[in-house]
Order: structure tokens, then C-alpha cells, then sequence
């Protein structure tokens, strides 16, 4: 019965699987992106920082010139937070890009739903 505006039961049936399918394709993504490593480094490499795909940090390697009397606080500092700055960035670009792939060119969009 779809003569009030509302799409037929096929086209229902078509989005309820795409749904299901993006649920479980989005569980499996999640789990890769737990899985990896993202270095991010200051620009001079003394600094260095993983995150994973979702953001959560894992490791830190500071060049020992950086805590050792070869620099200043400030210069640690700020080479470790380059180093996490370009980590965040990496990690966020790569979970974006992932979640495209994974909902790119899929239209959920039904006729009569206001889609």
C-alpha cells in the first residue's frame, strides 16, 4: 500500500538490510581502528607519539637530547606537542576517511520519508 506518499514495502526492507549491513561493517571498523598505531613526530623527530584510530593515545618516545640539558623546557614542550598535534591529525583524518568508505555511496534516503 504505498499510495499515501510512503515508500513500498521492498524499498523498506532494502533499507532496514543496508542499516543492518552499516551497523555491522561499523563494529568491524571500530575494531580495526583500535588496532592501530598512528605515529605522529615533531618536526625535528626528537619527539614522537601514537595514537590509535580512535584517538586513544598508546606510546611516547622522547630523543634523550630533549630531556637531558640539550633543551629547554619550553622546546621539550613544544616538540612533544607538535608531536601530538600531527599524531591527533593523522588519527582523525584516517577514522574520517574510513567512515566514508564505509557509508560512501550508500543512499538511505526514502521516498515519502522526508529523505
Amino acid at each position: 500500500m504505498a499510495g499515501f506518499g510512503l515508500p513500498n514495502f521492498s524499498q523498506l526492507t532494502e533499507a532496514f538490510r543496508k542499516a543492518q549491513q552499516i551497523q555491522q561493517d561499523a563494529q568491524k571498523l571500530q575494531e580495526e581502528l583500535d588496532a592501530l598505531e598512528i605515529e605522529g613526530s615533531s618536526g625535528d623527530g626528537r619527539a614522537s607519539i601514537w595514537l590509535s584510530g580512535n584517538q586513544q593515545p598508546l606510546r611516547v618516545r622522547i630523543d634523550p637530547t630533549l630531556l637531558g640539558g640539550g633543551a629547554s623546557a619550553e622546546e621539550a614542550e613544544a616538540c612533544v606537542l607538535e608531536a601530538l598535534r600531527k599524531a591527533y591529525e593523522a588519527s582523525t583524518t584516517t577514522m574520517r576517511d574510513r567512515m566514508e568508505d564505509l557509508t560512501g555511496g550508500l543512499d538511505l534516503n526514502l521516498p515519502g520519508l522526508g529523505g
